[in-house]
């Protein structure tokens, strides 16, 4: 391939001077370098000024870095083995500073010369009260010439990288080399001319050579900001043309009224006055569904904020209109749990409603299956198995998911298969999901929020205490219980070890049964281990108020609700992360009582385990609680968007830069406002760039 190809970062990594097969063969493996591109890609880290040197006499107990500039002394190997070791002094005008290196003895040895002037940066190390560099990056320069680029790039690299002779600095020059070989080019243009210039954005060529070897830390800056903006940008428009193209291609089975049904529930049979908030969302949909196109609507809200309600008033409307619906849910207890809700509040009317989970009995399943392949069955409720093959509709109009970053993108496609004309979509999560990363993952994605709790229900109260105080919180659950209240104690599930956490559950239990004993309390235990049936038995016990306490992992951290437990007690609270506590904060505050979480924690908390606490102690606002979860945890953890690759963004952060991110969606917006395919001639580039990386398609384009 010739250096001059429009094609040259598509070569293969092995083809660059200096790297080979076999070296490529472990820059694959270590850093994912397959190809010039991704080379190019490997952003440094962090910059050394190299003009900010400074005097050795400066250096006190509290420096960590530094870089010093002075002429090297004689140098000398000391010790045997692994004492073994290569030492040698910097002098400048203010004193002298030790250089030590243990390994690459010989290669420094031969590669060093006394009296030559030298740089050395690296972190500062006390040996017997005298402070020391250890293995510092060191090169020879000459004060009069001054540096081409004085901020020096720092890569990532591994042992097994540095063990090849591929440490950072070798892996700066591979890149200076594949600098040295890009033209214009190489890396054309596709961000309209219009907008570069509205913003003052440098060439894309400027930009990946300042970004790497900058003259200036202005210019650093001016690349990065172009650099990130472009992959924000990149997204928009992506996701915003997905969005177009599906509401115009896609076709969508049309509710065309509002029926008997949704108006006899909702005039005699609802329970409560709706919220503005749900009213509002029920609107969208009722749009959505009359368009002939198919909706694909995510919808947000706390947990019990009343989205079961909303979903069940979408499926009279399909039922309405002729259609089946169905709303596939993560576990069997949440089915189990929506299929009674629903039948209690549907009894009175003309509705069929049917529950399908891996524990139906095969003569009660080709039943339910003989139903809904006839029409006679109006709603299905269930888990995965609404997913197998044998699960058929006469006409499935509507599916609606629970939960949805707990099922994966091929479980979700094939409900879409199971209608000729594919069904409208409504996903629903009660993680919240902040605004930044809803704008940049869930874009393709109409979007509804409900944010307003039901009338009647007062914010819990949510306070930490320490392992000390437990026989003080045992006696509080007491009191509760005198009232005639229900409580949880919650055990962490930390994955490290099932055999552990079990054991420590154990030990919790027994410990609650010491405070709590027979037959003045009774408790229900339930956790991941337990055979299904003995976990319904002991939550239906539980549910029924047969027992006052539930001891339990996590498995209870969705969907379960009961109104009378008003007490939640997380065990070892510094070790859930901040979206779980909420998750199970939300367990209680169902009725019109107060309700309490308390959260019980060691006394020796880190950083991030003490804001985690506070944070949930301070407020029951979901939406605050999500933003300040992504801060601590990064974007990829939340919600399930690490599995997608949604947020693949190689500079930009959508945590760090929300400004440059809201740049991106004004300007993408305004972009496909006036041309929503691209066609004009100004943006055929952007078009070109699009269809090249096909493929980057987020997965809630489920249909």
């Amino acid at each position: 391939m010739s250096r001059n190809s429009p094609e040259i970062l598509a070569s293969p990594i092995e083809y660059l001077k200096g790297v080979g097969p076999q070296r490529a063969a472990i820059l694959r493996r270590e850093l994912g370098i397959d190809t010039f591109r991704d080379l190019l890609e490997l952003y440094p880290y962090r910059h050394l000024d190299k003009s900010r040197v400074s005097a050795i006499a400066d250096i006190s107990a509290t420096t960590e870095f530094i870089l010093v500039a002075g002429f090297l002394g004689s140098l000398q190997i000391l010790g045997e083995g692994k004492s073994k070791r290569l030492v040698t002094t910097l002098k400048d005008a203010t004193g002298s500073l030790q250089l030590v290196w243990f390994q690459g003895i010989s290669w420094m040895e031969k590669n060093l010369n006394p009296g030559f002037r030298y740089r050395a940066y690296g972190r500062i190390g006390f040996y017997n009260g005298e402070p020391q560099l250890t293995h510092p990056e060191i090169e020879g320069f000459d004060e009069l010439k001054g540096d081409a680029s004085p901020l020096q790039p720092f890569y990532p690299s591994t042992e097994k990288l540095k063990a090849r002779s591929l440490g950072g600095r070798q892996i700066a020059r591979l890149t200076q080399q594949l600098l040295s070989q890009l033209k214009e080019k190489d890396l054309p243009e596709f961000i309209p001319a219009e907008i570069c210039l509205q913003l003052g954005l440098i060439s894309r060529f400027r930009s990946f050579q300042s970004i790497h070897f900058p003259p200036a830390a202005p210019v650093y800056q001016q690349a990065v900001f172009r650099l990130k903006f472009e992959e924000f940008f990149l997204n928009q428009v992506r996701t915003g043309m997905i969005k177009t193209q599906r509401q115009k291609q896609s076709r969508g089975v049309i509710f065309s009224q509002v029926g008997r049904l949704f108006h006899d529930f909702y005039s005699k049979a609802l329970p409560f006055e709706l919220t503005g908030a749900q009213k509002r969302v029920i609107r969208e949909i009722r749009q959505d569904t009359a368009t002939g196109h198919q909706m694909n609507r995510l919808l947000q809200g706390d947990v019990g904020s009343g989205k079961t309600m909303v979903a069940l008033l979408s499926m009279l409307l399909a039922a309405d209109n002729g259609f089946q619906s169905c709303l596939v849910a993560p576990t069997e207890i949440l089915s189990n749990q929506h299929a009674l809700h629903f039948t209690r509040m549907l009894q009175d009317l003309p509705v069929t409603v049917r529950l399908l989970t891996g524990s139906v009995k095969a003569a009660a399943r080709k039943k339910i299956l003989e139903e809904l392949a006839s029409g006679s069955a109006d709603i299905l409720i269930g888990t995965h198995a609404i997913l197998e093959d044998p699960v058929l509709f006469k006409n499935l109009g509507l599916a609606i998911i629970d939960e949805q970053h707990r099922f994966g993108v091929a479980q979700r496609a094939r409900i879409w298969k199971k209608a000729s004309i594919p069904p409208h979509v409504l996903v629903m999560t009660a993680t919240p999901i902040p605004r930044t990363l809803a704008m940049t993952a869930y874009n393709d994605l109409d979007y509804s929020v409900i944010d307003e709790l039901p009338p009647g229900r007062q914010p819990v109260r949510t306070v930490q205490r320490y392992e000390y105080n437990r026989p003080n919180v045992m006696d509080f659950i007491k009191e509760e219980i005198k009232k005639g209240r229900q409580a949880y104690i919650i055990f962490p599930l930390i994955e490290e070890s099932e055999k552990l956490d079990y054991e420590n559950l154990m030990k919790g239990y027994e410990n609650v049964k010491a405070y709590f004993p027979e037959p003045a309390y009774y408790i229900s235990m339930v956790h991941g281990r337990q055979k299904q049936e003995v976990r319904e038995t002991n939550m239906k016990r539980f549910v029924s108020g047969d027992t006052q306490i539930m001891v339990a992992t996590t498995v209870i951290e969705v969907g379960v609700h009961i109104s009378n437990a008003n007490v939640m007690v997380v065990e070892s609270a510094e070790k859930f992360g901040l979206s779980q506590l909420h998750q199970l904060r939300g367990r209680v505050g169902r009725g019109a009582d107060q309700s309490y979480c308390i959260l019980l924690t060691g006394s020796r908390l880190g950083t991030d385990a003490r804001e985690r606490v506070r944070i949930l102690c301070e407020t029951t606002d979901g939406f605050r609680i999500a933003e300040k979860d992504m801060e601590l945890r990064g974007p990829g953890d939340i919600a399930g968007t690490r599995q997608s690759g949604l947020l693949d963004f190689k500079l930009a952060d959508i945590v760090q830069d929300r400004e440059i991110l809201h740049q991106a969606i004004e300007t993408a917006k305004n972009l496909l406002a006036k041309d929503p395919e691209l066609e004009e001639p100004g943006h055929t580039a952007l078009r070109r760039q699009l269809l090249q990386e096909k493929g980057k398609t987020p997965w809630s384009r489920i249909s």
